[in-house]
């Protein structure tokens, strides 16, 4: 799984594979906007996310697909950050009183709390994680991925002679688009799932990844409805009110902000801003979420 859950640092080149496209940009090198990106379309079918089965139906296009992205971005470091899908990690936050001091000791207590929660043998899987401060509690932000997984994905890189030495979650990543202290509810939609996301004070204090129903994108009316639970517990959870909502991935605050406005009153914008991108013609800014906040600092 990622070497860092942090999405501030790493190389200069991030790679999403998503069940639609591969998606590739590389940061300027005082990592305050993206120099070029390049975005290669693949067959439905082609990526079917999943947190147990394979995940590549047709790895040879989806090789061809990151060599094509890779090229056209003209980066020639083999270090790549490599971004998932949010249907084949799952995030788990968990609070402790207290952990052990020793690496190894604090891993197998991590491991243990999230044994019960997985589809799978916990042993089986590569497991990430940060821990913080949060309300006088430990919070650990845990990332869990299959290793079988993880190696399908790993492993198209390395074919190609690049190195993903970072691994993150589309969610994850696209979370470094966020900046400021207010409490920011992020969603982030692909084909799949819809993620939702709650961070405030420099901390993550909500994540969800739902699954589409019907196994395809929802309408904006049930997207809508898909936040109110998440602002409720969040409010009787935390006892604060979000105050911005950002969305990306397949969907737009154009898309989003009337429906969403009003049923929340609260404010929509594009998860991805202009000052990182500029113009982007004809390709929608949204779907750069992914690669956009694993690279800019």
């Amino acid at each position: 799984m990622a070497r860092s859950l942090s999405t501030r640092t790493g190389p200069r080149i991030a790679c999403e594979i998503t069940p639609e496209r591969v998606i590739t940009a590389r940061v300027s090198r005082d990592g305050n906007s993206i120099e070029t990106y390049a975005v290669r379309s693949l067959a439905p079918g082609a990526v079917v996310p999943s947190l147990t089965d394979a995940n590549l139906t047709d790895s040879v296009a989806v090789r061809h697909s990151i060599r094509e992205a890779m090229a056209a971005v003209g980066e020639r470091s083999r270090d790549v950050t490599a971004i998932l899908p949010d249907a084949t990690v799952r995030i788990a936050l968990l609070d402790f009183d207290s952990l052990p001091e020793k690496r190894e000791e604090q891993q197998a207590t991590v491991r243990f709390r999230l044994k019960k929660t997985l589809p799978f043998d916990v042993e089986q899987a590569a497991v990430s994680y940060d821990v913080s401060r949060v309300n006088g509690s430990l919070r650990v932000i845990a990332a869990v991925v299959l290793t079988s997984v993880l190696e399908e994905y790993e492993y198209q890189f390395r074919e190609l002679g690049l190195s993903p030495g970072v691994v993150l979650p589309s969610m994850l990543a696209a979370l470094g688009n966020v900046s400021g202290d207010e409490p920011t509810l992020v969603m982030k939609v692909d084909t799949v799932t819809t993620s939702l996301a709650i961070s405030g004070g420099g901390q993550l204090l909500l994540f969800r990844t739902l699954e589409n129903p019907r196994g395809t994108m929802q309408s904006v009316a049930e997207l809508v409805e898909a936040v109110h639970p998440s602002l409720v517990f969040f409010q009787d959870t935390y006892g604060m009110q979000v105050s911005r909502i950002l969305v990306g991935g397949l969907v737009s605050a154009e898309q989003m902000a009337p429906a969403l406005s009003e049923q929340t009153g609260i404010r929509v914008d594009d998860l991805v801003s202009s000052t990182y991108v500029g113009s982007t013609g004809s390709i929608p800014k949204s779907i750069l979420a992914g690669v956009v906040g694993a690279l800019i600092s």
